[in-house]
């Protein structure tokens, strides 16, 4: 039975599945567009925009709870804080999006998705594999 379980653990430990959803959305800040599973997208979105909601009203209180919470990477806090922040100060929520890719990943064929903000800059056309 699965009561009141509300997450996915993704078969690793807790903090496998921490140290994970650090990378990934350091990634994603510092990209704004990654390649990854459908499964891991979905996961980490709240967390991701936890973060960019957190980073709405620069203060040094919510500065240095994204810095602990993204493990002191201090370029994505300072990206998150200095151009995401500012960039989705008028919008209510929904910062990120997930669009599912019609090729699966060749070694398993997990079902993959672009996991991207959504008002992301034009001058960043990479898609960075975070498989």
């Amino acid at each position: 039975m699965r009561h009141r379980v509300k997450t996915n653990n993704l078969s690793r430990t807790g903090s496998h599945r921490r140290a994970l959803a650090r990378n990934l959305v350091a990634a994603l800040i510092e990209h704004e567009r990654i390649v990854t599973t459908l499964t891991k997208a979905k996961v980490h979105r709240p967390f991701a925009e936890k973060l960019i909601t957190l980073a709405k009203e620069k203060n040094l209180h919510n500065y240095r709870r994204a810095l602990a919470i993204l493990g002191n990477n201090r370029e994505a806090t300072t990206k998150l804080f200095d151009v995401l922040g500012p960039r989705f100060k008028d919008r209510p929520g929904g910062y990120t999006r997930i669009l599912k890719l019609a090729k699966p990943r060749l070694g398993d064929k997990a079902p993959r998705a672009i996991f991207e903000l959504v008002e992301r800059s034009e001058a960043i056309e990479d898609v960075v594999d975070v498989d």
